[in-house]
């Protein structure tokens, strides 16, 4: 199997929460858990200061991975993936009002912030929508893209803040769909 693919690389910002990560590849088509629900294990992160610790922005509690969002980085599996089903859960708090993050796909080139790449985004209001990070070579919607954004296909689908959504994010060869709470966008 060719490896090029880090999955997921999440550039979580702004006190994402995570649960429920996992991914089935195409080789088994068994579910692989990519987040034990303890700690980091299985992951690497990259910061924009390099004096900062993973654990000074991510952290494990009650099965849930959180991110402080500051500063800036991501975190990404040590292990590759080229054609996989991807499901997460994400919520922010709503004590802290609407958050910004967003999945990091096709990472290529070196790890810096923010690394070569094509983002499911998970912004408020606009998961499902896809950013190309530094001139990815893709091919998307001329009519819904914007520059580096390509809008979703429907209106926002997310639960209010405070509530789980899902991701599902199928990479499949050359082609990515995201589905928001089981909408394809």
């Amino acid at each position: 199997m060719k490896r090029f693919v880090r999955v997921p690389a999440f550039a979580l910002l702004l006190a994402a929460v995570l649960s429920a990560t996992a991914a089935r590849g195409e080789d088994s088509g068994k579910w692989i858990s990519l987040f034990n629900g303890k700690d980091l294990s299985g992951w690497t992160f990259h910061l924009d200061n390099p004096k900062a610790k993973m654990s000074d922005v991510w952290s494990v509690k009650d099965g849930v991975l959180s991110c402080k969002g500051n500063p800036r980085g991501y975190i990404r599996t040590k292990d590759d993936y080229e054609n996989y089903v991807l499901k997460l859960q994400w919520r922010f708090d709503p004590e802290k009002g609407p958050g910004n993050s967003g999945v990091l796909l096709r990472m290529v080139g070196e790890h810096k912030v923010w690394p070569k790449s094509i983002e499911a985004q998970l912004q408020s209001r606009n998961a499902g929508d896809i950013w190309n990070i530094d001139k990815v070579q893709m091919t998307v919607a001329p009519d819904r893209t914007e520059g580096r954004r390509t809008i979703k296909l429907h209106e926002t689908n997310e639960k209010p803040l405070g509530e789980w959504n899902e991701y599902e994010i199928t990479a499949d060869h050359g082609t990515i769909t995201l589905k928001v709470n089981g909408l394809v966008q």
